[in-house]
């Protein structure tokens, strides 16, 4: 067996915080070299996130207003997917939702996790193409507070090289889509 790779024994396990939308456990753990200590985790159902492209090769992105961050922030539509629902479900509500548009034709992009370091949360990424402007969309959720932002590709990498408030979630996945933006 390669060092490090023996996983910790789990010694006490228990929940700090159950949420709406997480739940916050801590751990004691015995790692294979006999040390203990207390580790802190929380618990995701997941997430899933949409690139989408307009006709004319516009980014459909949201603004929105970020507590944890205490300003706004530039985002690819997102939202965490309810029990029983798969990724794509949820990204094809939320795209609804929260920017009034409908993708046609749709490209996972791939899965990543978010921040290893402290959550078990996956993002799935999805490039959405062939957009339609819904004339009626579903109202936005009431906790929300979004702006939809259009900008094309260069703008946005020109955004994200500026230093502008992109969160990492929307970087990872504008690389993962950039072979199939044109």
């Amino acid at each position: 067996m390669q060092p490090g790779s023996e996983p910790p024994e789990i010694l006490e396990q228990r929940l700090f915080y159950r949420g709406r939308k997480f739940n916050f456990d801590v751990h004691r753990l015995r790692l294979p070299n006999g040390a203990e200590g207390d580790w802190e985790c929380i618990r995701h159902p997941g997430g899933a996130l949409v690139v989408p492209v307009t006709p004319e090769g516009k980014l459909v992105l949201v603004e929105q207003y970020r507590f944890a961050v205490a300003g706004r922030t530039l985002e690819f539509p997102a939202g965490t997917i309810e029990p029983d629902e798969d990724p794509l479900q949820t990204i094809q509500r939320e795209i609804e939702e929260e920017t009034g548009y409908r993708g046609h034709t749709w490209r996972k992009l791939g899965q990543f996790i978010l921040a290893p370091g402290y959550s078990d949360e996956v993002i799935y990424g999805f490039l959405a193409q062939d957009l339609e402007k819904l004339e009626k969309p579903p109202a936005q959720d009431y906790d929300e507070d979004i702006a939809v932002v259009l900008m094309t590709p260069g703008e946005l990498e020109q955004a994200i090289l500026d230093g502008e408030p992109v969160d990492a979630k929307s970087i990872s996945s504008f690389l993962l889509a950039k072979p199939f933006l044109s």
